[in-house]
């Protein structure tokens, strides 16, 4: 079956916001006397479930109540520095050259993802747009994916993920999607490449790729 429809991730692919996810990452560290990661560091050991992530950082477990306490910690950090940030540098181009249909899949919180796509200019580009609708993130994307495809009609095998991180990559084998990586978000491209996944390193290389797959 053709692929007719890309699901396109959000932060640190459409979004190009991989800075300001450091710097809060940095303010949770630093409000709790961890240390602090730089972009190349935070690259190379971010996943998911972000509780994780943090455990490998602090050095010691992190129990759900205390991730809540620091996933709330890290959306007040970056609430503050979200209007500096814009999109990828060839978002838009990439976009536009889609041929089929194309929605929206983020991790970030769905009441402030739909004004934020709104924002800066995407409105109508989507046939969907969904974002986290519980108060704690920071969970796997594949339930989530599921429960977007299943709105939108759509099965795995008619679909291409667009996004840039390995979690991605993991949902869309969840659902017998495709997967195209992209290079210049969240995750280390040496990571990235080594999942054998087919990787670019802009978008609009992304959606060329797409559309062999």
């Amino acid at each position: 079956m053709t692929r007719t429809h890309v699901v396109w991730d959000w932060n640190g692919t459409l979004l190009d916001d991989v800075s300001l996810v450091v710097s809060s990452t940095n303010s949770v560290f630093g409000a709790i006397g961890g240390r602090s990661v730089d972009a190349d560091e935070h690259r190379r050991r971010f996943r998911r479930p972000v509780a994780e992530f943090y455990a490998e950082i602090l050095e010691r477990a992190v129990s759900d109540e205390e991730f809540g306490r620091l996933d709330g910690l890290f959306h007040e950090a970056y609430r503050l520095g979200l209007t500096e940030m814009t999109l990828a540098a060839d978002a838009s181009a990439a976009l536009k050259q889609w041929d089929g249909t194309q929605s929206l899949l983020s991790m970030w919180f769905h009441s402030e993802l739909v004004p934020a796509v709104e924002t800066y200019g995407l409105a109508g580009i989507f046939t969907r747009v969904d974002g986290l609708r519980t108060e704690l993130g920071g969970h796997l994307k594949a339930g989530h994916l599921a429960e977007h495809l299943a709105e939108l009609g759509l099965t795995g095998d008619q679909v291409v993920l667009i996004g840039d991180s390995l979690d991605d990559a993991a949902a869309a084998d969840a659902v017998g999607g495709e997967i195209v990586l992209y290079s210049g978000g969240f995750t280390d491209p040496t990571r990235l490449r080594a999942s054998g996944r087919p990787v670019a390193d802009s978008l609009v290389e992304a959606v060329t790729i797409a559309r062999t797959l």
